[in-house]
């Protein structure tokens, strides 16, 4: 009998160093990831408020998980079968269990719903009128962004000056870190939605009307953009790259811009059109 556990033994063994050896090989960001459950590691000011919530969620499901866990390990346990006449005393109902078995599931849900509201009210917070704000307008449309810089009355650009990205190339949305900025968010045809994950932030880009929010992103570095909505054949392909810079290179890009003859306002169509056109018929052809 001993010969024949020894194999086992020796399998579960392995089993644990080579989980602890990969354990062991994971990065520094790769460690703080699984402490954030998975999220990027954030880089505006509503990354706090999202990731508590986020965090807190994950506790909550995991505490619930233990709980229900053990309860089914613990009734596998103590009322397995022994022998035929072994059963458990049967009752029609009980009603401390029942009480309980509801009125936690309500209690869970309403703490959430809580921090839920707390968190969205202060995600949708507008900037402080007291500060500067940078207003960059956003059309989505198949299959790319175009970002319109309202720097007019920036004496330093002077100019309202725009990058339009293509399905074959991917556009630039340069952001000035510490810095409040308002995204106007418009949609040239069908249901966009702007999303850069390390703002912890999304919201649709709905056609016909302008959706509207503030954040300030408070890292340097380049993230990733992308349409979170499907959109179309090519909605993979709606990408774009943030790069969150200082003050002087964020002008420094805009003139850039500027310089190239990329000025004025690109606009989306006030009637966005949503259905595939079709090629015109004449009077008197066959349809």
């Amino acid at each position: 009998m001993g010969r024949q556990l020894r194999p086992k033994k020796l399998l579960l063994a392995a089993t644990a160093a080579v989980g602890v050896f990969a354990l062991a090989g994971c990065s520094a960001d790769t460690a703080s990831q699984w402490g954030r459950f998975g999220l990027p590691n954030g880089a505006s000011d509503r990354s706090a408020l999202i990731g508590n919530l986020w965090t807190g969620a994950w506790i909550a499901a995991l505490v619930v998980g233990v709980f229900v866990w053990g309860l089914i390990f613990w009734v596998m346990v103590r009322f397995r079968k022994r022998s035929d006449d072994d059963h458990p005393k049967q009752r029609q109902y009980n009603l401390p269990m029942e009480l309980l078995y509801t009125l936690v599931p309500f209690l869970i849900i309403g703490v959430l719903f809580f921090y839920t509201v707390q968190t969205q009210n202060g995600v949708l917070a507008k900037a402080s009128p007291q500060q500067p704000i940078h207003t960059v307008n956003v059309i989505g449309q198949k299959w790319s962004w175009t970002f319109n810089y309202m720097e007019a009355d920036n004496p330093a650009v002077g100019a309202v000056v725009h990058e339009a990205g293509t399905i074959d190339k991917i556009p630039d949305l340069y952001l000035p870190v510490n810095e409040a900025v308002r995204f106007n968010l418009v949609s040239g045809d069908v249901i966009h939605s702007f999303y850069v994950p390390a703002f912890y932030f999304k919201l649709d880009v709905i056609p016909g009307r302008t959706n509207s929010f503030d954040l300030t992103p408070d890292r340097i570095g380049v993230y990733s953009g992308k349409c979170a909505e499907l959109c179309g054949t090519y909605h993979a392909a709606m990408l774009f790259t943030v790069h969150v810079v200082s003050a002087e290179d964020y002008v420094a890009y805009l003139n850039t811009l500027k310089a190239a003859g990329q000025t004025g306002e690109i606009t989306a169509p006030e009637y966005p059109n949503t259905v595939p056109s079709v090629p015109a018929t004449t009077e008197g052809e066959k349809k």
